[in-house]
């Protein structure tokens, strides 16, 4: 992930709070209260019930039972607003769907979207770590993760070099490939076959992925799984290739 960019001048200062409200909120697992949001995101209590009732109207926020404040339906419809803007075919969600069930495994489905690597769909699976940095609509560590690779693969190696001076290569883990030489020479053993990583984005955690190829880097598509063990067992591998070759005929032409 790059660094976020410097606060703009211009910045509105409600409209950032009322951001910083919605991810706490999201980021609960039970309702949480007026007084709990004021805290968690260092609003004055009246702030926090402007905001609240503000956004509870618009839908992205509803209130529980109990008093407290949950995400609303606005958000759902957003995510699937966000999901029909990949353009992805409803098969892709079954088939994403299909594997983890099988493996038990996450897996991920990513594109290019404006020039980005991005996850554009995922499925979590129990057997697999929750990785925050990995979740739909944003952009990945190209090179130090499987979706990213898979995808870097697919660029000429001048468009790889701009892309990883733009993203930079930061150090995840011991195992970062952080030299854009040695991330060429990983991606020139590749082949046609599935990519593995192994603790590269995080310590304990290993990857396989491979290429759904459009006629485009652009159109071209990388189906991931992610496991906790320091390797990824022979059938997650297996399904990781079938899916990809489920998705694969006319699905992304």
């Amino acid at each position: 992930m790059r660094d976020r960019a410097p606060q703009p001048t211009d910045l509105i200062q409600s409209v950032s709070r009322a951001f910083r409200i919605l991810e706490e909120v999201g980021a609960s697992r039970a309702p949480v209260t007026v007084k709990a949001i004021a805290r968690r995101c260092q609003l004055n209590l009246s702030t926090a019930y402007h905001l609240v009732r503000t956004l509870t109207y618009e839908g992205y926020l509803v209130r529980s039972p109990d008093g407290g404040f949950m995400l609303g339906s606005s958000v759902a419809r957003r995510f699937h607003d966000l999901l029909a803007s990949f353009d992805q075919p409803p098969l892709a969600r079954e088939v994403l769907r299909h594997m983890a069930t099988m493996t038990q495994r996450t897996a991920y489905l990513g594109q290019f979207v404006s020039g980005r690597i991005v996850v554009t769909d995922m499925v979590e699976g129990p057997l697999s770590p929750h990785l925050e940095d990995l979740e739909v609509g944003l952009e990945v560590a190209a090179h130090a993760t499987v979706l990213g690779k898979v995808l870097l693969s697919t660029l000429s190696r001048a468009r790889r070099a701009d892309y990883l001076a733009d993203q930079g290569m930061r150090r995840f883990t011991a195992r970062t490939v952080i030299d854009a030489g040695a991330l060429d020479f990983e991606l020139s053993a590749f082949g046609a076959g599935p990519v593995l990583e192994h603790g590269q984005f995080r310590d304990g955690v290993s990857c396989v992925g491979t290429l759904v190829r459009g006629g485009s880097p652009e159109s071209s598509w990388a189906i991931v799984a992610s496991t906790r063990e320091d390797e990824v067992p022979p059938e997650v591998i297996w399904h990781t290739v079938r899916a990809a070759e489920d998705l694969a005929p006319a699905t992304f032409n």
